[in-house]
């Protein structure tokens, strides 16, 4: 496979905030290889394992993550990946990618992420008592150029701007983005 200067997005934020269905679409847009790692299925689906400090999802995220690069033009990785467990490997990515990354945190409030919840296909699978307890408010990593994702940005707007942001990192390493 051809070597690209492989662009990376994180999303991250609480449960139910909307970044699975951004990540979804993000890689539609972005069409065939594009890399997207889910948090999710990593850490409940492939190995079940509870979210908690030494999981090894943490580390298959890392190597995973780091198997698109060269070989994807993107790679998307999003979960609620917080920051006292994932930070350290989102931070190792980030350079590892040579700080071609766009980094969005969903800064919702919590009642914004239950009736965003409520429209989920999974909304039985657990409710806002789970909800509450995940909670983690304001969790941003404290890098460069991470940007906030408020409630009152359209899902199309949230869109918009993702895509801007990666077509301008494609640019600056001189990739034609036209047929995006």
């Amino acid at each position: 496979m051809n070597e690209f200067e492989t662009t990376l997005i994180v999303l991250r934020g609480n449960s139910g905030s909307g970044k699975t269905t951004i990540a979804r679409e993000l890689q539609a847009y972005f069409g065939r290889g594009t890399l997207l790692v889910s948090q999710d299925v990593i850490r409940r689906d492939m190995l079940h394992v509870k979210d908690r400090e030494g999981n090894p999802a943490i580390e298959l995220i890392r190597q995973t993550v780091e198997y698109g690069k060269g070989k994807c033009r993107v790679v998307i990785l999003e979960g609620i990946l917080n920051r006292s467990l994932y930070g350290d490997m989102i931070h190792q990515l980030v350079e590892s990618f040579h700080r071609r990354a766009c980094l969005y945190y969903f800064d919702l409030p919590f009642e914004e992420t239950v009736r965003r919840h409520q429209l989920r296909e999974k909304k039985h699978e657990f409710g806002e008592e789970s909800l509450e307890r995940w909670w983690v408010p304001s969790d941003v990593l404290g890098i460069d150029g991470e940007r906030l994702l408020s409630e009152d940005m359209s899902e199309q707007s949230i869109l918009d701007s993702i895509k801007n942001s990666a077509q301008s990192q494609e640019r600056s390493a001189g990739i034609d983005t036209s047929s995006m």
